[in-house]
């Protein structure tokens, strides 16, 4: 449906702006007028998407997007609007005013009209599945049921910025090593095809035989001017095979596994899959959805099959009866101290204030042993570069070395 952007004057005679959901611009104009407000000038937004040919997608459609910060900053900004006693549509109306990104605000619009209409925030919102998450709709839709919507919101915009937290801190600890190993590899790549040929020419003057080193490195060289487009090829090909590949449920599992498995990566990794499990189970349970269901979207979002496999048993289990912390105990990848907090939490009836201290250590924990991984991974790159660049430089210098002797 089309959004509007309107101007339009209040019963006072006040200049007003805001942004209407409507089939034609006659609908929005009697939207207005029932609103008691008279336009005076309607377009239709620059945030819709104009219908396109089947199979195609426009330049403008694929960099248009809503960013997880965007949600969470909405979120926060409408829990702390309703508990100030605003309703529901006005604290929308408010916040469409104020957002400048134009897709969220043509979602926002589209969610206010619906709820005007008499449908609830978390229906509403399911509409919009592809920038809402099913952890967000089954929040509010808790939220509601339990007349605590604002609360819930708050949780929700607090559990986004606790995994943009963490998110962010890992990618801002591995930039360093990523920016020298790319630099490193241009520089490399710019001696080999481009230093050694020039130095290549002199040693074919010379009409001796030339040392292994000299060789290599001479190979290596010719290699990558004359192939280059291959090994590119081949990175391209091999990107799009493994990505069909992660499609089948078989090569899936393998991958979850090896990543688990991984020296160094795969320990960061099943903390990062721990502290998620624990603080979504966690908030969910916090915001009044039951466990059975709150497992269920907790194994969709653990982003791993194997340990989606375990919350599938811990599901049947607890169908039979059994405490969620029975079937985690039986599965090595559960730590025994998380079973045993768990374990804790369901005796004491606090279960949800258990899962987010187990969030809580383990996202301390992957932290820490990330920034310890790139302090181990930095002095290594750089001894690997030192190596390359001083074999390539004697492997130079042999040549040279050798005629310098036959001429004394």
């Amino acid at each position: 449906m089309p959004v509007y952007e309107y101007t339009a004057l209040d019963s006072r005679g006040k200049k007003t702006k805001g942004i209407i959901d409507a089939d034609s611009p006659l609908t929005a104009r009697n939207k207005l007028r029932g609103s008691d407000l008279f336009p005076v000038k309607i377009r239709e937004s620059s945030s819709r998407v104009k219908s396109q040919p089947a199979g195609t997608t426009s330049i403008k459609t694929l960099l248009r997007r809503i960013k997880a910060s965007e949600i969470s900053t909405i979120t926060r900004q409408l829990a702390t609007l309703m508990s100030a006693g605003i309703p529901l549509v006005a604290s929308l109306e408010l916040l469409i005013t104020q957002e400048v990104n134009p897709l969220l605000k043509k979602v926002l619009a589209q969610t206010k009209e619906s709820v005007n209409e008499g449908n609830s925030l978390a229906s509403s919102l399911a509409n919009h599945s592809k920038y809402f998450s099913q952890i967000y709709i089954n929040m509010v839709t808790a939220g509601e049921a339990s007349g605590s919507l604002d609360l819930v919101l708050e949780r929700l915009a607090e559990f986004s910025e606790n995994q943009e937290t963490l998110k962010g801190k890992v990618i801002s600890a591995m930039v360093y090593p990523v920016i020298m190993l790319c630099i490193g590899v241009a520089a490399l790549l710019l001696l080999v095809t481009f230093v050694v040929p020039k130095f290549v020419a002199v040693f074919d003057e010379m009409e001796t035989a030339l040392p292994l080193p000299t060789l290599i490195v001479i190979g290596v060289s010719n290699f990558l001017k004359s192939y280059w487009w291959l090994i590119l090829l081949f990175f391209i090909v091999a990107g799009f095979i493994f990505r069909r590949a992660k499609r089948t449920e078989r090569f899936a599992r393998m991958w979850d596994e090896v990543k688990l498995k991984t020296p160094l990566f795969g320990s960061v990794i099943k903390r990062m899959i721990i502290a998620r499990f624990a603080r979504t189970l966690g908030s969910l349970l916090q915001s009044g959805v039951t466990l059975l269901n709150a497992l269920e979207i907790v194994r969709n979002v653990v982003n791993n099959i194997l340990v989606a496999e375990i919350i599938d048993n811990a599901i049947d289990e607890i169908k039979e009866g059994k405490a969620l912390s029975a079937p985690l105990s039986n599965n090595i990848l559960i730590p025994p101290v998380v079973v045993q907090m768990i374990s804790v939490g369901e005796h004491s009836g606090e279960l949800e204030k258990m899962l987010n201290k187990i969030a809580d250590i383990y996202e301390r924990e992957v932290e820490s042993q990330v920034s310890a991984m790139t302090s181990m991974l930095e002095p290594f790159m750089l001894l690997g570069m030192a190596v390359i660049v001083g074999f390539i430089a004697i492997s130079i210098l042999l040549p040279i070395m050798e005629m310098s002797q036959i001429v004394h």
